[in-house]
């Protein structure tokens, strides 16, 4: 799979490896997700490694499904005047816009090793239907 290559990004990353502290924004963290579709739903994955359930919330409102959540600073150690941080902290949000055709009120959620895992199930009327075609 390929992923797409963000060169401000990359940029940002190499200017805070060669001295410049990072800005806030650079420090902000998100989530990745991943989401793919088959005949029964939508299902979602979120990589929320370090982050406790209970401070991970799901909701929707007007067809939008907002994960949000907080992943909490550990306390630093410094040894022998070496200190790098490459993970990061903080508040963050996730938003999808959802089909009309997903049943908003059975979704499922499951959260294990790391991982939020979302189902949301098509409503039944919606789901693919074949139509015999009827012959003379």
């Amino acid at each position: 799979m390929l992923a797409q290559w963000d060169p401000f990004a990359e940029l940002s990353r190499l200017q805070s490896v060669f001295g410049r502290p990072m800005t806030e924004a650079e420090k902000s963290f998100r989530p990745a997700v991943d989401i793919y579709e088959d005949e029964t739903g939508v299902h979602l994955k979120a990589d929320l490694a370090g982050v406790d359930p209970k401070d991970i919330k799901v909701h929707i409102d007007k067809g939008v499904l907002t994960i949000s959540g907080e992943r909490k600073e550990e306390k630093e150690h410094k040894d022998k005047g070496y200190h790098r941080v490459e993970r990061f902290y903080g508040s963050f949000t996730r938003a999808f816009a959802l089909s009309d055709e997903l049943n908003n009120e059975d979704i499922d959620a499951k959260f294990d090793n790391g991982v939020l895992s979302l189902t949301l199930p098509r409503r039944p009327e919606v789901k693919p239907k074949a139509i015999p075609i009827k012959t003379s």
